[in-house]
């Protein structure tokens, strides 16, 4: 276990990709059991790692949001949220926080939205007079709802490892993903006279918020759409996202035309270079997970969390606080991949709703998206705006408190994520 461990870190220190040091960390492992027999089994555990029907859901939902971003309709949604709030202090950044929101319902995509917002908000917000680590902070701090709100990536491998609703997952996520958008506002609005952020001239128009709402609903129809045909048992997540891909053709292809051949070329080969490193980690994760299986290392971890105390509230901090600190050095998806099935037996054990569970798991490890120094949105914005990752890191803690706080309140009032759930049927 300490030369796993040492070669584990080692190589993530070295900035080996995760997918790499999740292999190498799980072969050493496998030799260590016994060698040539258990070797000969490593690729067939490597595929069999992502032979999961659902997993077709991600290429495909990634696809559609890559479809909708670029026929324009992600500027329809900005304008929208930019009508509806645009008009208070700080109106670029509340606006910002609203159209993460539409947006998640697209990609549930963090960083797709944070490269999205980080090309055309933030150059907005800083010719507007706000400064650009602001700028960049609401970004990342709105970006962090793609993953909860559906459809989510997050969920469908959660889903798909531990045997979990992810329909169930995806209603579970609707009223957290909310709340981050609401505390945010509130944060900005708090904060809005002191940090003196510009207001706009803007006045409330009725007829402006109409006008964007047309100019919106095509992008708008598509989360709906989704979500309704997945949570009323019509199809599953898988079918409801290559039908998402068919609806992104005809509005960007047919009724936009301003898809060209060559943009889909970019655009699935960008899908497959997401993928496979999604799948590429998943696979590897794989095999890192089959030999603390047989070394029974989620055993030993469950047992030394009810060691220290089997009160559930203090095994639930225990978690929380464990995500939080993989989180801040680990790439999320290995770290769920990992952390699944460790974590998962041992909420059961304490009697967490299992939906609820995943719900808890999925908001921590999303968080540390915008925590140093492993913050994927945090690289992502630092990359496309320029800024420094210090400079937007200061601006950021704010958003990382107030977002944690719901975290606490979605892991202590099961409510919050299981009353939409428990509605429809998809959580006890």
């Amino acid at each position: 276990m300490i030369i796993v461990a040492i070669v584990f870190f080692g190589l993530l220190i070295l900035g080996m990709p995760v997918g790499i040091v999740l292999g190498v960390a799980g072969l050493i492992g496998i030799i260590d059991m016994g060698g040539g027999h258990f070797l000969a089994m490593v690729p067939d555990r490597f595929f069999s790692g992502l032979n999961l029907f659902p997993f077709l859901a991600m290429p495909f939902f990634i696809l559609a949001g890559e479809i909708m971003n670029r026929s324009g309709l992600t500027m329809n949604l900005v304008n929208f949220a930019q009508a509806l709030v645009g008009w208070l202090r700080g109106g670029m950044a509340h606006s910002n926080m609203l159209a993460s929101v539409l947006f998640a319902g697209l990609t549930g995509s963090a960083t797709a939205d944070a490269a999205a917002f980080g090309n055309t908000l933030v150059p907005a917000m800083k010719k507007a007079g706000y400064t650009g680590p602001y700028a960049c902070a609401v970004t990342a701090a709105g970006s962090i709802i793609g993953p909860i709100i559906p459809p989510s990536t997050l969920a469908i491998i959660y889903g798909s490892l531990m045997g979990v609703s992810i329909a169930g997952l995806f209603a579970a996520g609707i009223i957290p993903g909310l709340l981050l958008c609401l505390v945010c506002m509130c944060l900005i609005a708090a904060t809005g006279r002191r940090l003196n952020l510009p207001k706009s001239d803007q006045r409330p128009s009725l007829t402006l918020i109409l006008k964007e709402f047309r100019g919106s609903l095509l992008a708008l129809i598509l989360p709906v759409f989704i979500l309704g045909a997945i949570l009323t048992g019509i199809t599953t997540p898988t079918e409801a996202a290559a039908l998402a891909v068919l609806y992104a053709l005809v509005v960007g292809g047919v009724i936009y035309r301003n898809i060209t051949w060559k943009d889909m070329y970019e655009m699935l080969a960008r899908t497959a270079l997401i993928t496979g490193v999604i799948f590429l980690i998943i696979a590897s994760a794989t095999i890192l997970g089959w030999w603390m299986t047989f070394n029974q290392i989620p055993q030993l971890i469950a047992a030394g969390f009810l060691s220290v105390s089997e009160n559930p509230a203090v095994v639930v901090a225990m978690i929380v606080a464990l995500l939080l600190i993989i989180g801040l050095f680990m790439d999320i998806n290995a770290a769920l991949i990992i952390l699944a099935p460790v974590l998962g037996p041992l909420t059961l054990t304490i009697g967490l709703e299992p939906v609820h569970a995943g719900m808890i798991i999925i908001l921590a490890l999303t968080i540390s998206l915008m925590t140093p120094p492993v913050g994927a949105c945090l690289f992502v914005l630092a990359s496309v705006t320029g800024e420094r990752i210090e400079a937007i890191t200061k601006s950021l803690w704010p958003f990382i408190l107030v977002e944690v706080a719901v975290l606490i309140a979605v892991a202590y009032w099961e409510p919050i994520a299981l009353t939409i759930p428990r509605l429809l049927g998809l959580a006890s």
